[in-house]
C-alpha cells in the first residue's frame, strides 16, 4: 500500500510533536523550570515579529518565521547541544544532519526540500534573513539569562565566551547591541564583585 501525501505530512506533524520533550539548559524567565525546544521556537517567532524593526537590512519576515520554526526540529534526534559544550559541539553538525535527513525525509519531496532548504540557510548564516534569525536565536536566551545570570551563572561561563555567542546580535541588530552588552557587563561586574 502506498502512503499518501497527507499521511506523510500528518506523520511528520506527529513526529515533530516530540520537540516538546527536548529540554534546553535555559530556564524560563521565572526560573521555575527548563524550557523545551518547542517553547523556544515559538518564542523566537514572536521575538522576530516584535524586533524586526531593528534590522538594518530588509528581511523577509515570513521567511524568517518559517526558518525559526524549523531550525531546531533536528534536535528531536540530535538533542539540544548546549551552546557552550565544546565536546557536544564537536559532533553537533553530524548529529543534526542525520536528524535532518530522517525528519525532513518523512515529508513529500517538495515540502521536504523547502523545509530542509530553510534549515540549511539558517545553519549557513549568510543571508540577511538567516543573520536576523540567528540574532533572534541569541536574544531569546539572553532575555532568560538577564535577570539573574541564568546559564551564565550556573555554568560559570567566561565573559569572553558569552560575548562571542552574542555576536550575531551585534552584527545583525546593532541598535540592540548596546543594551545587550550593557546588561552582560553589569551581570559580570556584579558577579565579580560578589
Amino acid at each position: 500500500m502506498t502512503v499518501s501525501r497527507l499521511e506523510r505530512q500528518l506523520a511528520f506533524l506527529v513526529e515533530v510533536d516530540k520537540l516538546k520533550n527536548v529540554l534546553r539548559r535555559t530556564s524560563l524567565t521565572d526560573g521555575s523550570r527548563r524550557e523545551n525546544t518547542a517553547e523556544h521556537s515559538w518564542h523566537l517567532a514572536l521575538t522576530a515579529m516584535v524586533l524586526v524593526e531593528y534590522s538594518t537590512v530588509p528581511v523577509d519576515l515570513a521567511r524568517v518565521l518559517r526558518m525559526l520554526t524549523v531550525h531546531d526540529i533536528v534536535e528531536i534526534d540530535a538533542g539540544d547541544t548546549f551552546a557552550y559544550d565544546k565536546e557536544g559541539n564537536a559532533t553537533k553538525k553530524d548529529r543534526e544532519r542525520r536528524g535532518a535527513d530522517r525528519i525532513f525525509g518523512m515529508l513529500p519531496q517538495d515540502v521536504a526540500g523547502d523545509l530542509r532548504e530553510l534549515w540549511e540557510e539558517f545553519e549557513a548564516n549568510t543571508t540577511a534573513d538567516a543573520c536576523f534569525a540567528n540574532a533572534v536565536d541569541r536574544i531569546q536566551p539572553f532575555l532568560q539569562n538577564k535577570a539573574d545570570g541564568g546559564t551564565w551563572r550556573i555554568y560559570k561561563l567566561p565573559l569572553a565566551e558569552v560575548l562571542v555567542r552574542m555576536d550575531p546580535i551585534r552584527t545583525a541588530l546593532p541598535g540592540i547591541w548596546p543594551y545587550v552588552l550593557n546588561t552582560i557587563n553589569e551581570f559580570y561586574a556584579a558577579s565579580n564583585s560578589a
